[in-house]
């Protein structure tokens, strides 16, 4: 099928070809017969793709903080590397659809294959949105009227923040799409209006609509016409609407409101705010946020959790409802926000307009009616930039990918391209990573149906980089078939997952070749911890490690926090610190013990702040500090080995240093290299001699099983 997407590298637009999504529980899959180019948002993507890289550092002061974190703490080089691949990364543009449900997920109701919808999903022929941000079009509303709705929406969560009055005087500057829109909506509420705008088409327009204007163009003083359009008092309230870097819409809303009056900013404005403004008249102001209550909100979105109707009677999924009842009560115009209409195969075209600043304002995009054969098919052939490694005996590793995201694209898939492994087939649930990264490293075929991965009998080897909650399942699959499995950690969430794991591998271990596991533990794979292994082998006595983690806040809502999803950052991220010791201890773990950090008024605490220590067989011991309250400028990881009268430390995997060692001082790289690579090459050459597990099945158990321990001991009461 075909998908918009934008290179923020270049700026460029590009018609792909990506295979369709699979519908999942709570969503709808959903054929597209009309989107909307939003002149404003798409416009300012566009320039912002186009613009070089200092252009683009300027625009995100943020980022670049970030950006000079990470050279302090991991180096020039791979600090460039991960700024490339972001911005290597495609963006879908559009949020503005219309089209039929084709299927509908698990635990969806009220929608039906069939069903006429409008979604905030992409310019894409095939969506697969949530069904919180969808809703049904009644009849007698066109398509291409309903594709304004999230626009509309947007318009309505900004009026609703201002609580206009009948009878209040309301000044909408910018009119735009969705200027134009607030204006009918305000004009609706029984509002007077004033529109504010440089372009005469579209002030014609808002006149048309019933308001009031002033061409900004043409010298019109914004300030003074609100004050006389409210007879000298003062407006009640302004929408800004505008997109610009300037502080001046503030300024002027400020100047001609009224004592208390209020102001909501829905578009993009520069926001240094002159005290004077809002101290004088006790001015509000607030920021409105998209189509309303629930956008953003992981549990709304996407676990399809809706808010009360008691409680939070407008959510985005009502807003949307609320104007597409307008729609068909005819209260709102839309047809004449329609300025251009263009076929799917010509959206690049469309999208040069925009660039060019010709005037225009709704950009529709109409697509094949009935669908082109291909629209649904979810797997397709690439073009690979280069031509792939053929399998030529069954020692090559014929790789199946399932996950297309940052750790797959950015660590496995370049330490991969240094082996002679052969790329077959990479699956990803939305499709569009799936084909960019399968194009960028090679891949013969990119696909949505993670299954076909399983049943391709030419692929031997899978290599799993996806969710956390879902590596047990795929390993237990890959290794009933006879398949080696490379899993990026954890193995598993649960104890249950982990037993299965156990049970499937014992049963297929008696085959006279079985299938290599591997768990993407890469730190004992770096040079330097190589290194301290080859030390540490020469010592008998007992041995100390202090792990220090600086692993940086990550926000509550976040996927990996989600123990049912990510394990939380023990289980998830913790593990490659407990593998880390136990391989150079050398010795079984006989103990676990774990502290958190208390709780304190205002103080947000999870398993992100604590020490956990272990104990070996041979009387060593390691705690690992976790700690997610530091500064990002300070390294990440810190290693310190004492032992038999001796130091090693090692800083964040660049430099290495040895106190007492008779014939070791230091070990310095120039880049941090934390094993990936190394990692990767042992395991690819594992599977092409048919050696032994890189690391013994019964020690990924080991570890995993620890990591259990470690979470359960510090939320058991009895154990802390």
């Amino acid at each position: 099928m075909k998908h918009i997407l934008q290179d923020l590298k270049t700026g460029d637009t590009q018609l792909a070809e990506v295979p369709c999504p699979r519908v999942q529980a709570g969503s709808l899959l959903i054929r597209t017969r009309a989107s909307v180019i939003s002149a404003g948002t798409e416009r300012t993507l566009l320039a912002f793709g186009k613009a070089n890289l200092l252009e683009k550092a300027r625009q995100q002061p943020d980022k670049v903080r970030q950006v000079l974190d990470k050279v302090c703490t991991d180096g020039l080089l791979p600090t460039l590397e991960a700024v490339r691949a972001k911005l290597e990364q495609p963006l879908s543009l559009g949020y503005c659809n219309a089209g039929v449900v084709l299927e509908v997920g698990a635990n969806v109701q009220g929608f039906a294959p069939g069903d006429r919808v409008v979604s905030n999903g992409p310019h894409a022929e095939v969506v697969r949105i949530p069904q919180n941000l969808c809703a049904r079009i009644p009849p007698g509303v066109s398509d291409e009227s309903a594709a304004l709705t999230v626009l509309g929406a947007i318009a309505l969560q900004g009026i609703r923040l201002v609580q206009p009055t009948l009878g209040e005087s309301m000044v909408v500057i910018g009119l735009g799409l969705i200027g134009l829109l607030t204006v009918q909506l305000l004009r609706a509420h029984g509002c007077r209006v004033l529109g504010v705008d440089f372009e005469p088409s579209r002030l014609a327009l808002a006149s048309a609509f019933g308001a009031q204007t002033v061409n900004l163009a043409a010298g019109g003083d914004p300030i003074a016409a609100g004050l006389a359009f409210s007879h000298g008092r003062g407006v009640d309230g302004v929408l800004i609407t505008a997109s610009t870097q300037g502080n001046e819409p503030v300024h002027q809303a400020a100047q001609m409101c009224r004592k208390r009056g209020r102001i909501v900013l829905v578009g993009v404005t520069g926001l240094t705010l002159s005290r004077a403004d809002f101290y004088e008249k006790e001015l509000s102001f607030q920021v409105s946020c998209s189509y309303g209550p629930g956008r953003y909100d992981a549990a709304y979105e996407e676990e399809g959790h809706d808010y009360p109707l008691g409680f939070v009677r407008w959510t985005a999924q009502r807003n949307f409802e609320a104007v597409l009842d307008m729609l068909a009560d005819g209260r709102l115009d839309v047809t004449s926000l329609i300025s251009h209409r263009f076929p799917l195969a010509q959206a690049i075209e469309a999208y040069k307009l925009l660039g060019e600043n010709t005037a225009s304002l709704g950009i529709i995009l109409r697509y094949p009616e009935p669908p082109e054969p291909a629209v649904c098919q979810e797997t397709i052939a690439l073009s690979p930039e280069f031509q792939p490694v053929h399998r030529t005996s069954p020692s090559v590793l014929v790789i199946g990918m399932v996950g297309a995201g940052n750790y797959a694209t950015q660590v496995l898939l370049p330490a991969l391209q240094g082996t002679q492994a052969h790329l077959k087939s990479i699956a990803s649930s939305g499709g569009v990573s799936g084909a960019q990264t399968g194009r960028k490293f090679g891949f013969e075929m990119t696909t949505t149906d993670t299954s076909s991965l399983f049943t391709d009998n030419t692929i031997n080897t899978l290599m799993i980089a996806t969710r956390h909650d879902s590596h047990a399942l795929l390993v237990c699959r890959a290794l009933e078939v006879g398949k080696h499995v490379f899993v990026e950690k954890p193995l598993a969430l649960t104890l249950q997952e982990l037993e299965q794991i156990i049970k499937t591998y014992q049963a297929v271990s008696a085959q006279q070749v079985p299938p290599l596991l591997m768990v993407g533990f890469n730190r004992r794979f770096a040079p330097q911890v190589q290194k301290m292994k080859t030390l540490l082998n020469g010592v008998q006595a007992p041995k100390s490690f202090i792990m220090t983690v600086n692993a940086g806040e990550i926000p509550p809502h976040h996927w990996t926090q989600d123990v049912r999803v990510g394990g939380g950052r023990i289980i998830g991220e913790g593990c490659h610190f407990i593998d880390l010791l136990r391989f150079l201890a050398g010795c079984p773990i006989t103990g676990v013990q774990s502290t958190m950090l208390g709780a304190a008024p205002g103080v947000s605490v999870r398993e992100d702040k604590m020490s956990f220590t272990l104990t070996f067989s041979d009387g060593s011991f390691g705690t690992v500090h976790y700690l997610a309250n530091g500064h990002s400028s300070f390294p990440k990881e810190r290693l310190e080995v004492f032992c038999a009268g001796r130091v090693l430390q090692l800083d964040n995997f660049r430099m290495l240093r040895g106190y007492g060692w008779p014939s070791f001082k230091k070990m310095r790289l120039w880049r941090q290299d934390k094993g990936h690579k190394a990692e990767i090459m042992a395991f690819v050459q594992a599977v092409q001699q048919g050696g032994p597990p890189l690391i013994p099945f019964e020690e990924l158990v080991e570890v995993t099983r620890a990591s259990f321990e470690v979470v359960e001991a510090v939320n058991s009461p009895n154990l802390r």
